[in-house]
């Protein structure tokens, strides 16, 4: 299940999409909104990240995760 995370200011927004987008699939969206596994959630928190759960991602949000994370570099 993915789930709808955003972080308390833009500085921790910053450190936590580096943070996750190393170790996990995902989407962010302009409206400072990211969307990832669940998994996601703990890693956060054993890293000290804070976050804020907005609960399940829509089937749309979950869909746009998962073509931006089909869509790497082919060689």
């Amino acid at each position: 299940m993915m789930v709808v995370i955003t972080f308390p200011d833009k500085e921790t927004q910053t450190k936590a999409r580096g943070f996750l987008l190393r170790r996990f699939s995902g989407k962010v969206f302009k409206s400072g909104e990211h969307v990832f596994p669940e998994a996601a959630m703990a890693a956060l928190a054993e890293a000290n990240i804070p976050f804020m759960v907005h609960g399940k991602a829509s089937y749309e949000k979950q869909v746009a995760a998962l073509r931006s994370a089909a869509t790497g570099k082919v060689q």
